[in-house]
């Protein structure tokens, strides 16, 4: 059978499947994956696929120890699907492909298309090429070819978006390998991301996130030590803009500069994520961290004094190579003091290529679970006590989606508080969608999560719940997709206008 032939065996429109693991920058990375592969033609395969599209992408993340072991055993469930279905194609793309570039194929040779974190532009080429030839195609590029923003884009909500305002990260911190697969921090200029959020706000999106391996070293590579706190506030001046977020800061960058223009742009929302990953001195510096806890905690309480009622959360590792049990106590000292709304605990693995694997005094795993549950219970305990806080509140959600897995069973709907405390809230009697704004009054906490169990007291419909139906109703309608049996390759053609939309810091 020819490849052209193989191709049009899977029927008139291709459908593909993009699955990805973490950070939020493979989170926005896929939604550019998405786009391009429906400007090339494709269809995205209905919820639930599991494997049956023609085209299954892999973001991958190279962060945890158990990244490779995933992406394989993916791979191998994949492998006699593929066999049994002519024209059916898998790519690996992401950290993890930057890294084992000539690994994958050997490891699974029935990989179509292998392409690295700076040229995820070229996957619908690489899969034509991939087809044509009927080899694999392996192609990493060692440096950015082409701003992610620049990409065609399927974005995951309608009215919430992540803007990415740099990529790449200039620290070198001992148990992270993103530096050396994404490169040095690179900075879109302040106009071209601005334009960004004000087509996104046309759009219908009420809410946006700014994005950076380092977000707040933004200006870095521009020459202006500002420039991020200058724009937190040019969002400010947006219209239509209700919420502004940003992921993920380094205590190093966070200047009061920052903490100001967060204090006094209204619509930069009182929550922050700032990560710790150790509290004790020696082993910030064994990690390369260029802070020590008296800092840490100094822009901990700067920032509550501006913000009273912000929600910090944060990035802790347990058992980095060397940690003492009196290292481990004066973490802890730190979650007592910070009394973090939530925090993200990660057991320290070894990750290749990292100065870290090859350290000394390596902790026995079971040292490190058994600080890694003590840890967890204490953050639990004032995770709850923080919650419980909120009790008697009354707040503005904007109403999500697929945030409550419980709602259908519970009748309750669910939605984000300025912030970010998850809160489920009785559903009341007229409509309301995600995007539109609800006000309600809490009456219980969980550790995880918030509760209004009373009758909603306002609803305020939104551009944003609007955007969130029109994108509803279109994709019910069903998809025209590009009856051909084979994708378009290079520019996409005009769309019609569509409502659209690493924890290493």
């Amino acid at each position: 059978m020819s490849s052209i032939d193989r191709s049009q065996s899977v029927g008139g429109t291709r459908t593909y499947e993009v699955r990805t693991y973490g950070c939020q920058m493979n989170v926005h990375d896929s939604e550019r994956l998405s786009g391009l592969l429906e400007g090339a033609g494709y269809v995205r395969a209905p919820e639930g696929a599991d494997g049956d599209a023609d085209v299954v992408v892999f973001n991958t993340c190279a962060v945890r120890e158990n990244a490779d072991n995933k992406l394989y055993g993916n791979l191998g469930h994949l492998a006699p699907k593929k066999a049994s279905r002519p024209g059916m194609q898998i790519a690996v793309g992401g950290c993890l492909a930057q890294k084992d570039r000539d690994t994958i194929v050997k490891r699974a040779p029935w990989v179509d298309v292998v392409f690295g974190t700076h040229n995820i532009g070229k996957l619908p080429v690489l899969l034509e090429r991939a087809r044509v030839q009927e080899e694999a195609q392996v192609e990493i590029a060692e440096s950015l070819e082409a701003f992610p923003s620049t990409l065609p884009t399927r974005r995951e909500s309608a009215y919430a978006a992540w803007v990415s305002i740099s990529v790449g990260c200039n620290n070198t911190c001992t148990f992270c390998i993103v530096p050396a697969l994404r490169g040095k921090e690179k900075d879109r200029r302040p106009g071209d991301i601005l334009a960004e959020v004000e087509a996104l706000v046309a759009e219908g999106v009420s809410e946006i996130t700014l994005l950076g391996q380092n977000v707040n070293a933004y200006g870095s590579d521009i020459g202006d030590r500002e420039a991020f706190s200058k724009l937190l506030r040019a969002c400010g001046t947006i219209e239509g803009l209700e919420r502004v977020r940003f992921t993920s800061p380094h205590p190093r960058d966070f200047t009061d500069d920052v903490i100001a223009a967060m204090a006094e742009t209204p619509n930069v929302m009182p929550q922050l994520h700032m990560p710790l990953q150790s509290g004790s001195d020696p082993v910030l510096k064994a990690m390369r961290r260029s802070y020590r806890q008296d800092r840490y905690l100094g822009i901990i309480e700067k920032v509550r004094a501006a913000i009273p009622h912000a929600a910090i959360t944060t990035d802790i590792i347990v058992g980095f190579p060397g940690e003492t049990e009196e290292d481990f106590e004066q973490t802890l000292h730190v979650i007592r003091e910070a009394r973090f709304a939530q925090a993200y605990t990660f057991q320290y693995s070894k990750r290749p290529g990292t100065p870290a694997a090859e350290m000394d005094d390596q902790i026995p795993k079971k040292v490190v679970q058994e600080r890694y549950e003590r840890l967890v219970a204490l953050q639990e305990e004032i995770s709850w006590e923080e919650n419980k806080k909120q009790v008697g509140r009354t707040l503005e959600l904007m109403v999500a989606e697929g945030e409550g897995r419980k709602d259908g069973a519970t009748h309750r709907l669910s939605g984000r508080a300025p912030d970010n405390r998850l809160v489920h809230f009785t559903k009341p009697d007229q409509e309301v969608r995600p995007g539109d704004v609800v006000t309600v009054a809490i009456t219980y906490a969980a550790p995880h999560h918030l509760l209004a169990e009373g009758e909603v007291l306002g609803v305020r419909r939104t551009r944003a719940g609007d955007a969130w139906e029109k994108r509803n109703t279109a994709e019910k309608a069903g998809p025209v997709g590009v009856m051909l049996g084979l994708p378009k390759i290079g520019v996409p053609e005009p769309q019609p206008a569509v409502a659209s939309g690493c924890g290493c810091d």
